[in-house]
């Protein structure tokens, strides 16, 4: 199994992608720790929960610890949490604005930096920042997100150079996932929804479990020299 004795955190991990990708990850071998700040129970004696906020230290903190008192390392992070709260800018207020970034950026900044220290001391490990088609040309409305999701691509390069530049190989690259078969998806108007799907190559939404496939890779072994790199997930969408 690729992800053997292998212990991964996934923030926002209770529903959707973050869901997907905690159970395929259980799958290949890996114990896998859902940190969300709404509580799920998952039928999976490989995946556990932990309460967290990741837009607060202090809750990053105390979850990151809870997992090092049980398990003693980290060995894979995927920054998946996060929200929209959609508005042109004339009308986005600032509510919308920092609340947004709080989870979806500083959310993955608080994390990381909390795990980092324990990626150094093994030498070793794999950051996986979940971005967004919307991150790398936009969207009318999501000013916030696009922001957020364009920042988690720079964050990416910015780790796999900073990271290990000692020598360690802990590799950071992100998913910039299409449009996808979601909850966050439910709250798109039908017309719109029609037209995303008409326009894509492949005339569908991707599936979670697409994008679960390809956090298994980056999460594994077999793209251990691929860092720095922000792999589409979005059937075409921009040909």
């Amino acid at each position: 199994m690729r992800l053997q004795d292998k212990v991964a955190v996934i923030t926002g991990g209770s529903r959707g992608l973050g869901y997907a990708m905690a159970t395929r990850f259980a799958e290949e071998g890996a114990t896998v720790y859902v940190a969300d700040i709404n509580e799920v129970h998952i039928d999976n004696e490989r995946i556990h929960f932990v309460h967290m906020n990741v837009a607060s230290h202090d809750d990053v903190t105390a979850a990151i610890q809870k997992v090092i008192a049980e398990q003693g390392h980290i060995d894979v992070l995927v920054n998946n949490a996060g929200i929209i709260q959609d508005a042109l800018v004339n009308k986005m207020t600032d509510e919308q604005w920092d609340n947004v970034l709080d989870v979806n950026l500083k959310g993955a900044f608080y994390v990381t930096r909390e795990v980092i220290p324990y990626m150094y001391k093994q030498g070793k490990g794999s950051i996986i920042n979940i971005s967004s088609i919307v991150g790398e040309y936009g969207n009318i409305g999501q000013t916030n997100y696009a922001a957020t999701k364009a920042g988690l691509i720079g964050l990416t390069y910015t780790w796999a150079k900073e990271f290990t530049r000692k020598g360690a190989e802990i590799r950071t690259n992100a998913i910039a996932p299409g449009y996808a078969d979601t909850e966050m998806m439910q709250s798109v108007p039908e017309k719109i929804l029609n037209h995303i799907i008409d326009s894509n190559p492949m005339h569908r939404l991707a599936k979670p479990e697409e994008i679960a496939n390809a956090a298994l890779f980056l999460a594994s072994d077999e793209s251990s020299y691929v860092n720095g790199h922000v792999l589409a997930v979005n059937g075409g969408a921009r040909l």
